[in-house]
């Protein structure tokens, strides 16, 4: 089985001017659903689709998200927010749900699951492989005819930290139902480097949809690509394969480079995620080099970092999810961060050629061969209520603008100059 990760990008620039604050303040008080947008207020039905940014602000401002300290703006993305940890961290001895009755902490001490607790005040260790979950600074009181769906931040996926939101009750991970009153949580799992973490990260991100979460046919696809374009139209294919969503591939021949894949080292020191362009990648993990087949071996339990032949673009009244590929004889499946905001690889006007998708891979039962271009996943496009004030972009210093195959943020940036050849492999058959 082949577990494929997909990371999309959670930074964003201005789609008009930003607020002059620089820090949102937040109203703890009850809600009514019909402040949740104007157009309630104006008595008109919403419509239907993934919330834009204006409306988590207007969630914010009348209570509908809320938290004991402010939220920051730089919070709130084009069509999510993200979600930050709180002051404490319970290790437990396996993943759960805590059902319909019952609280978080509750079903850990019934169970016998809670370890201890872990202050996350200061900078803490989350050993590798150990489940963690972490009251989140975030709560909500959701309308009843808003739904919320969480996904890991692309960081969080490139360093194979695996995460999913709890509530309570809740008998569902990654969902909120309509109508939701309650406390936040996250599950988190390294799976190959021990990290080092604080209060106030941010390791995921939480979006919220009114109505059938409904991705675009095939048709509206390709009137799109006619339109807009949904890939860079100077890619070798020349052309959008369209069939139930845009058809990914992945890269094994990646121009102007002799790395078409990193593998993790197994045993490393840990990773502070507070630490940016600090680590050296040869210390974490190894190239893996092209070959005249454009073949590569992908070994069991060992994890990848790859990328998309195509440069995809996602119009800024879009969002997009990459959802896998499933054969009989080995599962593609999106495990981290999937989600693309509106304007990745587009801009505000369509002004940004495309931008790559990262892959992460992890091969859990056998060997599996890869080859060049070979089918890895469909990208579903979804239409949002309303378009972004803010699109994805990098003029505030967006970490993966643009991006080609690369490591999460807290490396060093161009890592060929890091590594030597005799320290990689070879992608032979």
């Amino acid at each position: 089985m082949l577990i494929w990760g997909i990371c999309g990008t959670t930074e964003v620039v201005p789609f008009q001017s930003r607020p002059s604050r620089n820090r949102l303040h937040v109203r703890i008080f009850e809600a009514e659903d019909s402040l949740a947008t104007d157009s309630l207020n104006l008595g008109r039905r919403p419509a239907d689709g993934i919330l834009p940014s204006q409306d988590i602000r207007r969630f914010i401002e009348s209570g509908v998200i809320r938290s004991a300290q402010e939220v920051g703006a730089d919070q709130i993305q084009p069509s999510s927010i993200d979600l930050r940890l709180g002051h404490e961290a319970y290790r437990v001895r396996a993943s759960f749900l805590p059902g319909r009755s019952m609280t978080v902490l509750e079903q850990a001490k019934a169970n016998g699951m809670l370890v201890e607790t872990v202050d996350l005040s200061e900078p803490a260790l989350l050993e590798r492989g150990v489940v963690y979950i972490i009251p989140l600074m975030e709560s909500v009181a959701l309308p009843g005819d808003v739904y919320g769906i969480a996904n890991p931040k692309s960081t969080t996926g490139r360093l194979d930290i695996f995460t999913r939101l709890i509530t309570e009750p809740g008998d569902e991970f990654e969902r909120i139902r309509k109508g939701y009153k309650g406390r936040l949580f996250i599950e988190v799992v390294s799976q190959t480097f021990p990290i080092l973490v604080r209060a106030g990260m941010r390791l995921n991100q939480l979006r919220f949809g009114r109505g059938k979460f409904a991705a675009a046919g095939d048709a509206r696809l390709k009137q799109l690509n006619q339109d807009s374009g949904l890939i860079d139209l100077d890619e070798v294919s020349r052309h959008a394969n369209i069939d139930r969503g845009l058809r990914i591939t992945v890269d094994l021949d990646v121009p102007g480079s002799d790395i078409v894949a990193y593998q993790a080292n197994k045993f490393s020191a840990p990773v502070d995620l507070s630490r940016i362009d600090y680590y050296d990648p040869a210390e974490f993990w190894r190239p893996i080099y092209k070959d005249a087949k454009r073949q590569c071996v992908l070994e069991p339990g060992e994890f990848y970092i790859l990328a998309s032949k195509q440069r995809v673009r996602v119009p800024a009244d879009l969002a997009a999810e990459l959802l896998p590929y499933d054969l009989a004889s080995q599962e593609f499946r999106v495990h981290y961060a999937g989600f693309f905001d509106p304007g990745f690889g587009f801009g505000v006007q369509g002004e940004i050629p495309g931008t790559r998708a990262v892959l992460e891979v992890r091969a859990s039962q056998m060997p599996i061969l890869l080859e060049d271009g070979q089918f890895v996943g469909r990208l579903n496009y979804y239409s949002m209520a309303a378009t972004p004030d803010i699109v994805y972009g990098g003029l505030i210093g967006s970490s993966y603008q643009q991006q080609g195959l690369a490591l999460s943020k807290q490396f060093k940036r161009d890592p060929q100059s890091h590594f030597h050849p005799a320290a990689g492999v070879a992608a032979t058959a």
